[in-house]
């Protein structure tokens, strides 16, 4: 199909809203445009699928990921939107609400609304009730939901418990928003936030948020300050990231049965050959696509979250993503006449972590220029709903999972590699909602042995984890019929179809 014929069916579609249409064909334009330049065999890598691009455009001239320092912005207030500092709770969360409108992302919204707690308690007065609070809070929550229809939009709070986190908590479940995502940063040597940990439990029983993020792990990889943004990733506050490309470890083990047709042992075939091959096109292609943002389309000399110092380049990286690792190893093992599968068996989880660890000593050993003390970061990306038969980052496959502590201890060792994110999805059976006090001491067990991010998903919720975004089961069924005000709705519904997220193993605890 031609442009015009792409445009014009975009333009004709019966489900989509007008400001849908509008991205739809803002991206086709995009699209239109050459690729910034990589050589012949990169391009045919982004081709073949070995490498994906994540349709962040042919030409970038925004970030993928911005995380703004909104505290920064609220004690200096903003020239550009002509915002002086707030001195009340009214204009604080006015001047978020009207911030947030001129954040750029990959996805046109905010994928990082900052630690609200912390940027909202500064304003909150001993006399203010809970009641008053709540109604506050409730209405800025229906505000962010309603006008930033987006799934990858991302709140964080804590670590330590505070009446603004609580109230927080109690109006997302009350309204059971796929919207704003919702991350509790927890830290296990602090009596406030097991409290606050144990309200974030609360939650997720009822909606299947929050995530909560590994605060003493995590800060040792930012130690300026980080967010988690967008699905589940970890960044620098007063940052981001430039671009985010992604290998698929499934094609690359067809690639290199195709290359390499005479190996004996695939295993070192693939660690001394395979891998340094593909890390070097996928740097090829990010280094590319910094460079042209960076030196091409003036953002980081006229965006006012630039020139104010909202953020500051010093503080962006990249992020290398992989995925697909399940079937690597399970196609490795059955080369080597071996039964076991990732997940279930030692010596395919050891495997698995050794192919991990090898693209980890590449990365690290990479000298990225304008890349955060020139490093890259290692993600393991959860997948797109267009992925087909291949599994999310380094999850166990779905329809596969062992019961919940095995699989916990299965995946764990993955966790230390990924500073820029890794979510693997823990899904329990629904009668976790009479033994609360056992998903909490899961979930701090977990956390002390080293695990970066715990994900709950309970079963029969409306509230359903795709990736690590929210869509509520009802806004698909809907969506099907008659479209949805929410993007991330219609990715949803893909994932659903083609990755049959809603298949996986549901364990009771």
């Amino acid at each position: 199909m031609d442009l015009q014929s792409h445009v014009r069916a975009i333009a004709n579609h019966p489900h989509l809203s007008p400001a849908q249409k509008q991205t739809q064909i803002a991206q086709l334009a995009d699209q239109s445009l050459d690729y910034p330049e990589v050589s012949l065999e990169a391009q045919q890598a982004l081709t073949s699928g070995l490498i994906c691009d994540l349709h962040e455009g042919h030409a970038p001239y925004k970030p993928r990921y911005v995380l703004p320092d909104y505290r920064e912005a609220l004690n200096k207030g903003c020239e550009y939107l002509e915002l002086t500092p707030p001195t009340d709770l009214d204009e604080a969360i006015q001047f978020l609400m009207i911030m947030y409108h001129h954040v750029p992302s990959v996805t046109g919204f905010p994928v990082y609304l900052g630690d609200i707690d912390q940027l909202l308690l500064p304003y909150i007065k001993e006399d203010m009730s809970e009641d008053y609070l709540y109604k506050k809070l409730r209405l800025f929550w229906q505000y962010l939901d309603r006008t930033l229809p987006d799934a990858f939009m991302h709140a964080n709070i804590g670590p330590i418990n505070n009446r603004v986190a609580e109230v927080i908590l109690k109006v997302d479940r009350d309204l059971q928003q796929a919207t704003p995502n919702l991350t509790c940063k927890y830290d296990y040597q602090s009596s406030s936030s097991i409290e606050l940990l144990s309200e974030a439990i609360t939650s997720i029983i009822h909606c299947n948020k929050p995530h909560i993020a590994n605060h003493q792990l995590i800060c040792k990889d930012f130690p300026e300050g980080y967010g988690v943004a967008s699905c589940y990733n970890s960044l620098p506050l007063g940052g981001g990231a430039f671009s985010l490309v992604r290998l698929n470890l499934a094609e690359s083990f067809k690639f290199a049965i195709k290359e390499y047709p005479t190996e004996n042992d695939i295993e070192e075939c693939y660690i001394q050959h395979v891998a340094p091959r593909c890390a070097d096109l996928l740097f090829e292609i990010l280094e590319a696509r910094i460079n042209y943002l960076v030196e091409q389309s003036g953002f980081f000399d006229n965006h006012f979250l630039a020139k104010e110092g909202f953020i500051s380049i010093d503080r962006f990286t990249a992020m290398f993503g992989i995925f697909g690792l399940a079937e690597l190893v399970n196609s490795m093992m059955e080369l080597k006449h071996e039964e076991g599968r990732y997940g279930h068996d030692e010596a395919a989880n050891k495997l698995g972590e050794r192919i991990v660890g090898v693209y980890a000593d590449l990365i690290q050993a990479r000298k990225v220029r304008y890349c955060r003390n020139q490093q890259v970061l290692f993600h393991a990306q959860s997948g797109i709903s267009s992925d087909i038969g291949v599994t999310e980052g380094t999850r166990i496959t779905t329809g596969e999972e062992p019961e919940t502590l095995s699989h916990i201890l299965a995946v764990l060792p993955m966790h230390q590699y990924f500073a820029a994110g890794i979510s693997d999805i823990f899904n329990i059976d629904e009668t976790i909602e009479r033994n609360p006090l056992a998903l909490l001491e899961v979930s701090q067990g977990a956390i002390r042995q080293g695990l970066r991010m715990f994900t709950a998903n309970v079963a029969n919720r409306d509230l359903v984890r795709i990736t690590g975004y929210m869509v509520r089961r009802s806004d698909i069924e809907k969506y099907k019929k008659e479209g949805s005000r929410l993007n991330s709705t219609v990715l949803g519904s893909e994932a659903v179809d083609n990755g049959k997220v809603i298949n996986r193993c549901v364990k009771a605890l």
